[in-house]
């Protein structure tokens, strides 16, 4: 009876040994409080009764919204800032021994090195050369995180929020450098328009023949419309013949001596 109760209890104890990690976790096993290993994924076993001891570690990318931060660009404007964090744990044995906490020592390392970037960049590059801004935040952190066992996949901004004085600023010289295009095509417009005129006037001054049908064109153009007067220009040489014409009829009719 004995032995099997001496039997039954050193079954359980061995049993008590039995460990399962998840395809996505590792298992970190310390001897004696010595770092031997990792185990996993699947079924494996430590040498129960506190000689050796395991701890589970997630090694799936995990994502962090870094908190809103406030900090000044180089060119003295203050700015509100999100960014997003992804990294994984690839040595799950150095992110145990090498920090204490690995989340949160990337998280603080994240927000820090998003304040010096910032910092070190125009408001201009901050908001137009975003993927510049992203690669600066990622190599910033990627030697620190890899010293703790992690790799940061991005590291990029989300939000960038302006004081509202410097939104109706940009919002005025965006503005400003819309009606600047505006009036650049007009006036290339009207430039397009009077070298055509002056070509056609050209053309018209040497083929005399144009200018009548041209004219011709015109009335029957305007007498298209739906116009009870119909206003017609007639050129200065025939309103010249006609005066000379009556002049001849008047000095030469019958009954003039």
């Amino acid at each position: 009876m004995l032995t099997k109760v001496i039997v039954l209890v050193v079954l359980v104890v061995l049993l008590s040994g039995l460990r399962i990690a998840q395809e996505y976790q590792r298992g970190v096993v310390f001897r004696l409080g010595r770092y031997i290993g990792l185990r996993g994924p699947g079924l494996y076993w430590i040498i129960p009764l506190g000689i050796e001891r395991a701890l589970r570690i997630d090694i799936r990318t995990r994502t962090v919204s870094a908190e809103r931060q406030e900090t000044i660009t180089r060119d003295s404007v203050t700015v509100k800032v999100n960014a997003v964090l992804w990294y994984r744990i690839v040595d799950a044995g150095r992110s145990v021994i090498a920090v204490s906490d690995a989340a949160a020592a990337v998280y603080q390392l994240a927000l820090t090195s998003l304040r010096n970037i910032i910092g070190q960049h125009d408001l201009d590059e901050v908001l137009q050369e975003r993927d510049k801004i992203n690669g600066l935040l990622r190599e910033n952190i990627a030697a620190a995180s890899t010293r703790w066992g992690l790799e940061v996949e991005r590291f990029e901004m989300k939000d960038v929020e302006l004081p509202e004085a410097m939104q109706q600023v940009m919002a005025m010289q965006a503005e400003a450098i819309r009606e600047k295009r505006a009036r650049i095509i007009k006036a290339e417009a009207e430039l397009e328009a009077s070298r055509k005129l002056g070509d056609a006037a050209e053309q018209m001054a040497n083929n005399p023949v144009a200018v009548e049908l041209r004219r011709m064109q015109m009335v029957t153009e305007v007498g298209a419309e739906n116009n009870r007067t119909t206003v017609l220009m007639i050129p200065s040489d025939f309103v010249t013949l006609a005066k000379s014409f009556s002049q001849y009829l008047s000095e030469h009719a019958p009954g003039r001596g």
